[in-house]
């Protein structure tokens, strides 16, 4: 009787992520790609920028562990609002850890967020006590 290697798929699921958050310090995130000429001067990081300080960070960076450097963590998504938080000084972020290097998949198929759920982001905000003023500015 042959033994079945471990990495063979036993049939169950298993998470893409940890379950929990991760506080991780903004200077042992190295990105894994540089920011395009012209990003931290487009819409989109002025939006990531201004809410970031409005109301803070609502989507968690993902990374994974550089398992050759203890305390060091690769970006896997997230890029502009790593350089947002760098800019606005900000020491620590929590962040998603990833089980895999799945760097492939992520920003290739990107989908707006729908109006519903736009709603309900913004409600939840305000039920954790976020001015409509700060949302605005947002």
């Amino acid at each position: 009787m042959t033994e079945e290697p471990k990495d063979q798929d036993d049939g169950r699921i298993h998470f893409g992520f940890d379950r929990d958050f991760l506080t991780i310090p903004v200077a042992a995130i190295i990105p894994l790609k540089a920011l395009p000429d012209g990003a931290r001067a487009s819409r989109s990081y002025s939006q990531v920028l201004s809410s970031i300080k409005a109301i803070g960070l609502i989507e968690a960076p993902v990374v994974l562990a550089d398992e050759k450097n203890v305390g060091t963590w690769f970006l896997l998504d997230g890029h502009l609002r790593l350089e947002a938080l760098k800019e606005l000084g900000i020491a620590e972020v929590e962040c998603l850890l990833a089980a895999d290097d799945d760097t492939y998949t992520y920003n290739k198929r990107v989908n707006r967020i729908p109006p519903i759920q736009e709603h309900r982001m913004i409600a939840r905000a305000m039920d954790r006590g976020v001015s409509s003023a700060d949302i605005a500015a947002a």
